[in-house]
């Protein structure tokens, strides 16, 4: 299968005309220092082109072939980070386990979810362009190694270009301006270096209505060089960020809206237009670093990175009122279609001609909470203290994630000999989230009562059970103070990597071997009135020991043909969001938690040419053993629910190819293609328990076998030609095409209770049956995106400072056909109309690319 997915790759880059390999995000473009060298976009890819004499190219000769295990990434990654990201799509379909972020070493990736904080960064990609990567499991410099792509970014001061660059940009995407400053010294005699640079980004609206966008961000960074040996390096950034959000939403809402960018998280509120769903988050991030070189064969870094901060998302929350959100199911006209056609007519009719009325009525939440006079009893537990006012039905909450994290870890590289070398490094970590609601807005209330609606509910005639906080029951919450759940969980891991690498004369072998220990554990701060005893205090420690290998063998033909076999096994941890099988309420984790399985393997060509560059590279990777957990309300069971998840397994196989041509002096054809197939290989067991009581309701089998993970593009291609003109401006113009990307599952729909009482051999039953079980394919994509620059060197009565002065101009316009329905995302909403087994009740919800839209900057450099 993976010989016929190559062929399939090579096939399909000669049956469509690639893009250009251009820059992966237009807004940061840099050029070469001298004018009269190659422009290039900040980070477009390379294998670097072996120049050999006559002997090293006869067979005979006795020179060692130039390895190509550390020279860089092949031309594939390009494609992937720019042209293929308009449809989130990810290197080789994996999810959280896929990428890894270092800075000078450190892994920034979360221990709570494995993912990148790209957030903490935002802003600073000029500072950011010192890059080393490694794709897929090849060895490395810097890390035992994730299974995708692994960037180590160096930082320090001294890896900056020495220059002072100011700029702007203008776009329509999630910001409309850009500022930024940037200034290097490079080293002075006394051994010091300085770098800093300044971003502000803002959109009073963004591409999508109801959206904003308002950051800065920072980077400063020292360096001091006792002598050659000894470097000392201080390095601070961050990013402080706020950022109105889009909501996803029922395509029956969008059609009525007339736009599939309608968004449900915003209202008019007066005049303006406000958003319920807004990101805030700065955690500032600082690092020490000590360098050390005491001969040319050793080189050993050691790094201490601290962080702190809070992220906060706002959302609505209310209590025995109406769902505020205006594309509740309830709300729109097609709930009552089958048993209220004249409502149903008179509803779509309403909504078409007055499509604010699709829009949070900000205004009507105030009433609701101004005119909601109540008195609350023996507040905080007191007897007798009543207190009367304005109570809160609906707020503005904000759920927030209050993180401190430390990190130590040391690399040390050794030349063993002429032909073999050793690294390893070592790593500790504690990283402490506190997890907790507080109210950001009363909407004109003078109080919220902090008491647990739903547990209310099922246990009318029990104060206790209904409380939040037993210690503090009755609690009135005002503006800026925590209410609902509030906990912490405290994460650690140690780690030891080491990894031996052997350059003979044909062939580079390496092997690597990794062994972490992860443990985990949650405090609640809390005593649940629902769960006493189990959501106050320290719960038991979650310990997993993790052994990790990787090997492979390059055989280098010559120094332009390289073949490649590359395998790993390891294992996992659990990531704690999926332990918990209620994390927000109490301590309970997952029956029988254990680490997850990965063993994969890649088998690839690399040609590096003077006028050619190509990879072609075959993958297979097999996880046995993950673990989720899903909370929703049930309708079968009328209730909320957590579904706990285990026993989940996925393969991730399929081709890349990519390649750089060049034409001419001035033209390049480029080209990626991935063809995969990324599908569940199991049939996962689910423990399904009441939220409010943690009584278990049942298990049941999942049937995921052979369904589509979602999300990510399953195939992608991209082709185009760069023109690069001697008088040193540049255009390119890119065509891409995707095909099998798919909506992300609901569980519950693929099990024998989603299907019961469907009749067999019966025509209608077998159409609803099909209709809960298919798994909604998007539609194939086509773009076409355009991409150019120019950069002048100024006349001498120009230049700043004395120095050569550069005049930089560069615009990209992405999808220009202004194809407005692509589908960038979904999902099958946690919920089926197990009565009526009607799927349309409770329909997916999407997500879509943006049409056309462009970025275009001017900037100058000295």
């Amino acid at each position: 299968m993976i010989k016929h997915l190559l062929s399939t790759c090579v096939l399909l880059l000669f049956l469509y005309p690639c893009p250009a390999q251009i820059t992966p995000a237009v807004d940061s473009v840099w050029i070469v220092d001298s004018a009269y060298q190659d422009i290039r976009s900040e980070l477009q890819e390379h294998i670097p082109t072996i120049t050999l004499s006559d002997e090293e190219m006869e067979e005979g000769g006795n020179a060692t072939v130039s390895s190509i295990l550390t020279a860089g990434r092949d031309p594939f990654l390009a494609a992937a980070a720019f042209n293929f990201s308009v449809l989130r799509f990810r290197l080789r379909g994996y999810e959280s386990h896929g990428d890894a972020i270092f800075i000078n070493g450190i892994e920034f990736n979360g221990l709570e979810n494995g993912y990148v904080p790209y957030s903490l960064w935002g802003g600073l990609n000029n500072v950011m362009r010192m890059q080393q990567n490694a794709y897929g499991l090849q060895a490395n410099e810097f890390t035992f190694g994730a299974l995708a792509l692994n960037t180590n970014v160096d930082l320090r001061a001294a890896a900056q270009r020495v220059q002072t660059q100011i700029g702007y940009a203008l776009s329509n995407r999630n910001y409309r301006h850009r500022v930024t400053l940037n200034h290097a010294s490079g080293f002075n005699k006394k051994g010091w270096a300085y770098s800093f640079a300044l971003t502000g980004r803002y959109a009073p609206e963004g591409y999508i209505p109801g959206t904003y966008y308002e950051s800065a961000s920072y980077y400063v960074a020292v360096d001091k060089r006792i002598n050659p040996r000894n470097t000392f390096s201080f390095i601070a950034f961050g990013a402080p960020t706020e950022v109105g959000r889009q909501g996803a939403s029922v395509q029956e809402a969008m059609n009525l809206a007339g736009t599939n960018y309608y968004n449900p998280s915003w209202g008019w509120q007066g005049s303006k237009k406000r958003n319920a769903n807004v990101l805030q988050g700065f955690q500032p991030v600082f690092i020490a670093m000590y360098e050390h070189r005491p001969h040319e064969k050793v080189h050993w870094l050691t790094n201490v990175a601290y962080l702190f901060g809070k992220r906060k998302t706002s959302a609505l929350d209310w209590y025995n009122a109406p769902d505020p959100r205006p594309d509740y199911y309830r709300y729109l006209p097609s709930y009552y279609m089958q048993d209220n056609p004249a409502l149903y007519v008179s509803l779509y009719s309403f909504f078409i001609n007055n499509p604010d009325a699709l829009q949070i009525q900000w205004e009507k939440l105030y009433e609701a909470n101004r005119g909601n006079l109540r008195t609350i009893p023996d507040v905080e537990g007191i007897p007798g203290n009543d207190i009367t006012g304005n109570r809160s039905v609906y707020i503005l909450s904000n759920r927030v994630n209050d993180q401190q994290r430390i990190i130590a870890n040391t690399i040390y590289n050794l030349k063993l000999s002429s032909i073999s070398t050793f690294t390893g490094g070592a790593s500790y970590q504690q990283q402490i989230n506190h997890y907790y609601q507080e109210v950001k807005d009363l909407l004109g209330g003078d109080f919220w009562v902090n008491i647990n609606q739903f547990a209310e509910r099922d246990y009318p005639n029990n104060i206790d059970v209904v409380q939040h906080d037993l210690d503090r029951p009755n609690r009135l919450v005002k503006e800026g103070e925590q209410y609902g759940y509030n906990y912490k969980i405290t994460l650690s891991q140690a780690a030891l990597w080491a990894q031996l690498l052997f350059v003979f004369k044909k062939l580079d072998v390496f092997a690597a071997g990794k062994i972490s220990q992860t443990a985990f554990f949650r405090t609640g701060f809390n005593r649940n009135g629902l769960f006493p005893e189990s959501s106050y205090g320290k719960s038991s420690v979650q310990n997993f020991f993790n052994p990790a290998v990787k090997a492979g063998v390059t055989y280098k033909m010559n120094g332009r043909n390289y073949f490649f076999i590359n395998g790993t096994y390891r294992t996992i941890p659990p990531f704690f969001e999926n332990a918990y099988i209620s994390q927000r309420t109490r301590n309970d984790v997952q029956e029988g938690l254990k680490s997850e399985t990965i063993i994969s393997g890649e088998a690839g060509y690399k040609l590096s040419a003077p006028r050619v560059k190509l990879s072609i590279t075959g993958y297979y990777t097999k996880n046995t053993d993950g673990v989720d957990v899903l909370s929703f309300y049930h309708d079968q069971y009328q209730s909320f629910v957590n579904y706990a998840l285990s026993g989940i397994d996925k393969v991730y196989f399929g081709g890349e190819l990519g390649a750089e041509i060049k034409l001419s002096s001035t033209v390049s054809f480029n080209g990626a293609a991935s063809v995969g197939s990324y599908y569940y290989d199991s049939r996962p067991r689910a423990i399904i328990t009441a939220d409010n009581s943690a009584a278990m309701l049942g298990k049941q089998t999942i049937y995921l076998k052979n369904y589509r993970i979602a999300s990510s593009p399953q195939q992608a291609y991209s082709a185009g030609f760069f023109y690069r003109s001697p008088k040193f401006w540049y255009a390119s113009i890119t065509a891409n095409y995707f095909q099998n990307m798919w909506l992300s599952l609901n569980p519950i729909r693929r099990t024998a209770e989603a299907i019961a009482d469907t009749e067999p051999d019966n025509p209608v039953s077998e159409a609803i049956k099909q209709s809960i079980l298919a798994q909604e394919r998007f539609e194939d994509v086509f773009t076409i995106d355009l991409f150019g620059g120019w950069n002048k060197l100024l006349h001498r009565k120009y230049y700043i400072k004395n120095r050569r002065t550069y005049l930089l101009f560069t615009v990209g316009v992405n999808n220009l056909l202004n194809n407005r329905n692509l589908k960038s995302g979904g999902f099958e909403q946690l919920r089926l109309d197990f009565e009526e087994k009607n799927v349309n009740k409770f329909p997916p919800k999407y997500y879509y690319a943006y049409g056309i839209n462009f970025f275009a900057s001017i900037g100058l450099r000295f």
